[in-house]
C-alpha cells in the first residue's frame, strides 16, 4: 500500500460522526505504565496489544490493522513504519517531546499525534535542580571519592546558588517550575522566551531579557526549549563564549539544543565551570564520547521523566487522550491539527459543517486552477479561525482529491503541499448574523465568493454566492444557475428538472436588477447526470451551470 492509498484509508475512517461503540485496536508499542494505562483497559471498547521492541518493516507490518499505537521514546514511528498503517488515526507520545514521530508524514495521511506535556513537569523541573545541586556542589566525584576510601574535603569545594543568576532559556511548564524552585533557593531569574508575556514573567517572579542578556548575565543557565529547526544548536561556541567562565549549563530539555562539540572544548579549556547533561545529540551517548572524560560534567541517561509518579501521570494523560481522539474527534492534544476538545468540537460541530459545505460549494464553482483560499470569520466562538478553515479547506480538496483523501488533520497542509496559499480573517460583528462564515477561492481564471450563516445555534444557510444574496439550506445536492432575469426562465429550468424526473426540494432566485443578470439555487433530490446537466445549458437564458453535493 502506498503511503497515498493509506492516508485515503485513513481518512475515511475518520470521516463523519464518532463511532461510539465500535471497537478500537490500540498497540502499545513501549512500556508503558499499566496503572496510567487503565482509562483505555478499562473500556470495552478498546483492545490493547503490547509489543515492545519493533523496529523497520516488523513495526511497518504490525501497525496494520490498529487504529492508535501509544510509544514512549524507544519506538521511532518513520515514514516508512507507517507504509501499511491503514487503519491509524492517532499516534500518541507518552511525554512532551515528538522527535521521534515523524510528525509531517502522519499530518500527510491525516493521522493525529497526541502527546502529554505536563505529565513530567514536575519531575522533569526536579531533575534540572537536582542536576544544578550535584554539579555547583560537586556530589557525584565526592560520592566516587568516598566510594573509594577516601576524605578529601579540599577537592570538593563547591559554590552556594543564594543570591546567583539563574538564566532560563525557555520559560514555559517546565522552565516556570524550575524558576519557582530558583526564587525559592534566593536567586534572582532572568529568562529569554518571546513567547512569555509580562503578566506571566511577573507572576513567576523573574525579568525578561534577550538570549544575549540572559548568557551574559547568568550564573547558571538552564536551556527549557523543545528540539526543532530554530533552536538546534542554539547554544554554541558563539553562546557560550558569551558566558561568564564561573558559569555553570544545565540541560535537561532536548539534545541537539547544544553544540556537544564545542560545550566540550569550552569546559576542557577552562571557559565555562561546569556543565550538567540529561539528554543527547545521540542517544545512547557514544562510550567514546569526551564529554564522559570530564571532571567537572554531571551526565545522566534522559531521567527527566523517569519517575514512578511521572510515568503514571504520563501514561494516563496519553491515555486519556488518545481515548478522547478516537470516540470524541478531541484533538486538544493534537501537535498536527487544530486543538479543539471534545465537548468543544460538539458546540462547534454546526459551524465546521458549515465551512466544510461552503467549502465543496465554492470549489464546484471555482474558475480554474485553485491559487488561494480565503476564510474569514465574524462571530461569537472566540479564536476559531484555525479550525473553521480546516473545514473550509476539507470541503474545497475533496472536490479536487476526492471524498476521504482530506481530513481535519491533513487539511492545511495538503493546501500548503500543493501551493495554495490559505487566509484567515477575523472580521468584527456583522450586521445581520451573529455568526457568520465566508470562504472565497482565488482561481486562475477569476475569483468565487460564498457565505454562509448560522441562524440560532444549528440552523446553517447559504446566504449569498458570488454578488448574489441568497437564503438556501445546504444540503443534499444543490444545482446553481447563473442565467439572464427575463420572463419564463424559471418555468423552463422546473420543466428540464420535472420531464427528468428529478424532484426540486427548494428554488431560490435571486438578481441584482430587472432583466439583468440572476442566479437560481437549486436543491434537489438526487443528482444530475450529464445529459441533464447539458439541457439546461442549452436553455438560452442559462449562462453557467454548477452542481455540488453537499451532504
Amino acid at each position: 500500500m502506498t503511503a497515498n492509498e493509506a492516508g485515503t484509508a485513513v481518512a475515511e475512517r475518520r470521516a463523519g460522526e464518532p463511532r461510539g461503540n465500535e471497537r478500537y485496536r490500540v498497540l502499545i508499542a513501549d512500556r508503558i505504565s499499566a496503572a496510567g494505562l487503565e482509562p483505555l483497559r478499562s473500556d470495552d471498547r478498546f483492545e490493547l496489544v503490547e509489543q515492545t521492541g519493533l523496529k523497520g518493516e516488523e513495526l511497518a507490518r504490525t501497525l496494520a490493522g490498529f487504529d492508535a499505537v501509544i510509544v514512549r521514546s524507544a519506538t521511532k514511528i518513520t515514514r516508512e513504519a507507517l507504509a501499511y498503517a491503514d487503519r491509524l488515526q492517532v499516534i500518541g507520545r507518552a511525554g512532551v517531546g515528538v522527535d521521534n514521530i515523524d510528525v509531517e508524514a502522519a499530518t500527510e495521511l491525516g493521522i493525529a499525534v497526541l502527546n502529554a506535556p505536563s505529565g513530567n513537569t514536575i519531575s522533569a523541573a526536579e531533575l534540572a535542580f537536582a542536576l544544578l545541586l550535584a554539579l555547583v556542589r560537586r556530589v557525584p566525584a565526592a560520592d566516587r571519592s568516598m566510594k573509594e576510601g577516601q576524605w578529601d574535603r579540599n577537592r570538593f569545594s563547591g559554590n552556594e546558588l543564594f543570591g546567583k543568576t539563574m538564566g532560563l532559556v525557555g520559560a514555559g511548564r517546565i522552565g516556570g517550575e524550575v524558576a519557582r524552585r530558583a526564587r525559592v533557593f534566593g536567586m534572582d531569574v532572568i529568562a529569554f522566551d518571546p513567547y512569555l508575556t509580562e503578566d506571566r514573567a511577573a507572576a513567576l517572579d523573574i525579568r525578561l531579557g534577550t538570549l544575549d542578556e540572559v548568557l551574559e548575565q547568568a550564573d547558571v543557565i538552564s536551556l527549557h526549549v523543545p528540539y526543532t529547526a530554530s533552536t538546534a544548536n542554539m547554544i554554541g561556541a558563539e553562546q557560550i563564549a558569551r558566558m561568564k567562565k564561573t558559569a555553570y549549563l544545565v540541560n535537561a530539555a532536548r539534545g541537539g539544543v547544544v553544540d556537544e562539540q564545542a560545550l566540550y572544548e569550552a569546559l576542557s579549556e577552562g571557559r565555562l565551570a561546569g556543565a550538567a547533561i540529561d539528554v543527547f545529540a545521540e542517544e545512547p551517548l557514544p562510550a567514546d564520547s569526551p564529554l564522559r572524560r570530564l571532571d567537572n560534567v554531571v551526565l545522566t541517561p534522559h531521567l527527566g521523566a523517569s519517575t514512578v509518579e511521572a510515568q503514571e501521570n504520563v501514561a494516563l494523560e496519553i491515555g486519556v487522550a488518545v481515548r478522547a481522539a478516537l470516540i470524541e474527534s478531541d484533538y486538544s492534544r493534537a501537535v498536527n491539527a487544530p486543538a479543539i476538545g471534545g465537548e468543544e468540537m460538539r458546540r462547534l460541530q454546526p459551524l465546521l459543517d458549515l465551512a466544510e459545505r461552503l467549502g465543496r460549494l465554492a470549489c464546484s464553482m471555482s474558475r480554474g486552477a485553485i491559487e488561494g483560499i480565503e476564510v474569514r470569520y465574524a462571530g461569537e466562538s472566540g479564536d476559531l479561525l484555525k479550525p473553521l478553515a480546516s473545514g473550509a479547506v476539507i470541503g474545497v480538496l475533496s472536490g479536487v482529491l476526492g471524498e476521504g483523501a482530506v481530513n481535519f488533520v491533513n487539511a492545511l497542509h495538503l493546501a500548503e503541499q500543493r501551493g495554495i496559499d490559505i487566509r484567515q480573517v477575523k472580521l468584527g460583528p456583522h450586521a445581520d448574523y451573529s455568526e457568520y462564515i465566508e470562504v472565497r477561492i482565488q482561481g486562475s481564471e477569476g475569483y468565487t465568493r460564498v457565505a454562509g450563516a448560522l441562524l440560532g445555534d444549528r440552523y446553517p444557510r447559504v446566504v449569498r454566492i458570488d454578488e448574489f444574496h441568497t437564503d438556501i439550506l445546504p444540503r443534499n445536492t444543490l444545482v446553481v444557475l447563473r442565467n439572464r432575469d427575463v420572463p419564463g426562465v424559471i418555468g423552463r429550468v422546473g420543466t428540464v428538472l420535472g420531464e427528468e424526473q428529478i424532484n426540486i426540494a427548494e428554488y431560490h432566485q435571486a438578481r441584482l436588477e430587472i432583466g439583468g443578470e440572476a442566479l437560481a439555487a437549486v436543491t434537489i433530490d438526487g443528482r444530475l447526470d450529464a445529459r441533464t446537466i447539458k439541457r439546461l445549458k442549452d436553455l438560452p437564458e442559462i449562462q453557467g451551470v454548477w452542481q455540488v453535493e453537499l451532504d
